[in-house]
């Protein structure tokens, strides 16, 4: 699987947790999941868009390596 396609799977994945995440919210809702939204669910997001950007920036290389070995 190409970089620009891991890319796309890993967006998907973090709407379907963000989604899953609403759900849950309905059922735990006192501190804990508080925190637990801070710490982890509101900085997705930007990690994910990071980290999507390294992998097109990746792909981007990997093709260039091939080219230049055949």
């Amino acid at each position: 699987m190409s970089a620009a396609g891991s890319s796309s799977n890993l967006a998907q994945a973090v709407k379907d947790l963000s989604n899953a995440w609403q759900q849950t919210k309905s059922y735990w809702h006192d501190s804990k999941s508080q925190e637990f939204e801070r710490t982890y669910i509101e900085i997705l997001p930007a990690h994910v868009t990071q980290a999507m950007t390294v992998m097109e920036e990746l792909d981007v290389l990997l093709k260039k390596i091939r080219s230049e070995c055949e």
